[in-house]
């Protein structure tokens, strides 16, 4: 961090998260499950893929504007569904909608918000857009809605489920994202050993008469024959559905018009099957690092989900983007745009909404210098996200020590 405090990059914010944050919420938000491989090797299968800059390329206009769904964004940035973000900052998920709305970035609220889903879009509408114009392509009026989708877990309580569904619809929520990888909660030693949602804290989606409205930090108690279990494990082995199929999703498609994003995707035969169940998009997703430890990082399932995909469906990524380079690759393997979790959660704790827009600022700013310095092979340089192909990368070679 620069010798004056003042944080620089997303590793400095982070650093100043875990200075403010309570351990039980710094915990909650920063672990992964069992030894946490998947969570570090999100970040560090990026660093693996080397960018092949060209020189002496127009670079002088870069614009990251692009679309999700045919809503027009900013740039292929956006806030993944993270939960119980009042632990990081009072405003919470209020202060996150406002600063995506105002920077006409897409977010994603969590079923689990410590905020109610109703009280999110009240506090994302009417927010001014950034000072950016947009393309004429896009069609982007003044009075523009923000993008804003809703995460959904499918409860075995189906009426949970139905009304959560309705009532986003009903708030103006443009796409559910299905998260498919959570039948059962990986087992994260940070949240068995000691975490609980605070009491002045509640899953506000969720009133008394819901299923859903339970105390998510009781952990369980067992015998010694009986390892001990997180609280927030108990939860969803009692509420989500460990059923949940491809029949479920034609379920939901049966009882809503809006589109329907499926979270949690790794492999290319789960990709087909989704765009065979007739979903909108695909999220290549391991959830964080937080569900099976060992599993693949996001980056390096991205490339046969794409494949497999073949431009049926849109594919977006979550996970271990830390740098405006990280998007860049991402881009190039296919990705239409990103959203990034735990960074959200660190500008909320510096500084809530003007945190976050930080956040999201200096990505872009990265990614835009990104496209600039990594030129491309015509005349012009890379000025658009079309510009951005697969053969602007090349792989580090693995050296074998014996």
């Amino acid at each position: 961090m620069a010798a004056t405090g003042t944080p620089v990059s997303l590793s400095d914010f982070e650093k100043l998260a875990e200075a403010r944050l309570s351990r039980n919420a710094w915990d909650y938000y920063a672990s992964g499950a069992d030894d946490m491989l998947t969570l570090r090797a999100n970040q560090r299968a990026f660093s693996r893929i080397r960018i092949k800059p060209r020189v002496l390329r127009d670079v002088s206009a870069v614009d990251v504007r692009t679309n999700v769904l045919g809503q027009a964004i900013a740039s292929p940035i956006g806030a993944a569904p993270s939960a119980m973000q009042r632990m990081a900052h009072p405003d919470g998920e209020e202060a996150s909608a406002r600063a995506c709305a105002s920077m006409r970035l897409p977010m994603i609220l969590s079923s689990w918000s410590t905020t109610s889903l109703e009280d999110v879009a009240k506090a994302a509408a009417n927010v001014p857009k950034d000072s950016v114009p947009a393309p004429a392509q896009f069609q982007v009026r003044p009075d523009i809605k923000p993008v804003r989708w809703f995460q959904l877990y499918v409860y075995k309580d189906r009426a949970v489920t139905r009304r959560l569904v309705e009532r986003a619809a009903a708030a103006g929520y443009t796409a559910l994202a299905v998260t498919v990888d959570t039948p059962l909660l990986g087992r994260r030693h940070a949240d068995i050993r000691q975490f609980k949602l605070p009491s002045y804290l509640r899953l506000a989606n969720f009133d008394d008469a819901d299923s859903g409205k339970q105390n998510v930090g009781t952990p369980h108690t067992s015998s010694a024959e009986e390892p001990r279990d997180s609280g927030l494990a108990v939860y969803v082995a009692e509420q989500i559905d460990p059923t949940l199929s491809w029949n479920d999703i034609a379920w939901l498609r049966s009882i809503t018009h809006l589109p329907i994003i499926v979270k949690g995707v790794l492999t290319a035969e789960d990709a087909d099957l989704a765009v065979k169940a007739g979903v909108s998009g695909v999220i290549v997703s391991n959830h964080g690092g937080r569900q099976l430890d060992g599993v693949a990082a996001t980056i390096e399932a991205l490339p046969e989900v794409v494949e497999a995909v073949a431009g049926r469906a849109e594919v977006y990524l979550d996970g271990g983007i830390r740098r405006g380079s990280d998007i860049f690759k991402a881009i190039a393997l296919g990705a239409r745009s990103v959203f990034i979790g735990r960074p959200i959660l660190w500008g909320l704790a510096y500084n809530g909404e003007v945190g976050v827009r930080t956040i999201l600022r200096l990505l872009e700013d990265e990614l835009k210098l990104c496209m600039a310095l990594a030129g491309k092979s015509f005349d012009i340089g890379c000025q658009t996200l079309e510009d951005i192909t697969p053969g602007m990368l090349s792989y580090a070679a693995v050296v074998s020590r014996l």
